[in-house]
């Protein structure tokens, strides 16, 4: 089918990807996998929830994030656009939630990052003892500084005061904002205070790690851990997506197998590193050819796709440096479903010798098959 490039591209996202808003066909199926009714309560499973790049939304994907079940226990990756709902269609339940990880703290990774627990926490006395449970959030730190300022941009700067929030300031500004509503649910209705409810560790990096919000944002370094429960490992690594800093590839090991997320980020070596020998590694993946032909992108924006992203044809390099034993494709840009499977597949598939999956919404894999 020809596709109108007014309907591949119609807007370029400004941030983390050219995703954009199109209409048209059915998603096809993920291959490899199955679709999310209810997922196993042994082993160890990834449901991709969300797997387009964004910020913009697109018909037939929703905002990136990932989960990762381990014995019926929940890990979440990312918390994009409709990710709150995606949690629930794919069967999983809030009282399995042991944790949620962010990558970085662009719009399309942390859009329903508050809605969750805002959401989640209510009526405890009805949701039962489980649902008590603080939710626990690992995230980046403050940057430290904001970039300066790109050829087209502005340097006006929205709270002045603290311009630079980490993960902690995101979700205690989301809570002041949600005041009214909390303060009436706790008297009205005996809900709990939502501050007990969400502890957040924003993630510190080894002090070797010479990283710096104006570069160098991601040098060779090894993965570090980030949280150990006694079901997985989870450590992370830098990785490049400028101008955001910092920015976490993360990697999950069980006794089942592991699984690495590459984040938002261009094809760098620590990415490697941290995928070395992967059961499943997750990679963001973006078209640059399609974007440029497609229009609606100047050259700014397309400079920063192509520095901060990983395109198509360099991902099946990435996956066969690291020895991954299969690669799954999300955080698609653009990720319409306009754009075929087969499109991102052969691709994809160039310098790898493994297996490439083409994730969907809701699609289910199982680690060890």
């Amino acid at each position: 089918m020809e596709m109108n490039r007014r309907q591949v591209l119609g807007t370029a996202a400004a941030g983390a990807g050219a995703a954009v808003a199109a209409t048209g066909l059915a998603a096809g199926p993920a291959q490899a996998a199955t679709v999310a009714r209810s997922v196993p309560r042994t082993g160890m499973h990834v449901v991709l929830l969300g797997t387009a790049g964004g910020p913009p939304p697109v018909a037939g994907r929703l905002g990136i994030s990932t989960a990762i079940v381990v014995d019926g226990r929940v890990y979440l990756v990312d918390l994009g656009h409709g990710a709150y709902d995606q949690f629930f269609n794919a069967g999983l339940q809030a009282s399995d939630l042991r944790g949620v990880f962010v990558t970085h703290l662009h719009s399309d990774h942390i859009a329903d990052l508050f809605t969750l627990p805002w959401l989640r926490f209510g009526g405890g006395s009805t949701l039962g003892p489980a649902m008590m449970r603080p939710l626990k959030i690992w995230g980046p730190g403050r940057p430290g500084a904001l970039p300066k300022v790109r050829e087209g941009g502005t340097d006006a700067v929205v709270h002045p005061s603290d311009p630079t929030p980490g993960t902690k300031g995101f979700i205690d500004g989301a809570i002041a904002a949600a005041a009214y509503d909390i303060n009436i649910r706790m008297r009205d209705q005996g809900w709990p205070d939502i501050r007990t409810m969400i502890k957040v560790k924003e993630i510190e990096l080894p002090k070797k790690v010479k990283a710096k919000p104006h570069g160098p944002v991601a040098p060779a370094m090894e993965p570090f851990q980030v949280m150990k429960d006694g079901y997985v490992t989870v450590t992370a690594t830098l990785v490049k997506h400028p101008p955001v800093f910092p920015s976490f590839g993360f990697r999950f090991d069980s006794q089942y197998g592991s699984v690495a997320i590459s984040g938002d980020t261009a094809a760098i070596p620590n990415v490697v590193t941290l995928a070395r020998d992967t059961d499943l590694l997750l990679h963001e993946v973006i078209d640059l050819a399609l974007v440029k032909s497609a229009g609606g992108v100047d050259d700014t924006q397309y400079g920063h796709l192509a520095e901060s992203h990983t395109d198509a044809t360099e991902v099946g390099g990435i996956a066969q440096a690291a020895g991954a034993k299969k690669l799954v494709l999300h955080h698609l840009s653009p990720g319409t479903n306009l754009v075929p499977d087969s499109n991102w597949q052969t691709k994809a598939q160039q310098g790898y010798d493994g297996e490439v999956v083409v994730g969907h919404d809701l699609t289910v894999l199982t680690v060890g098959e």
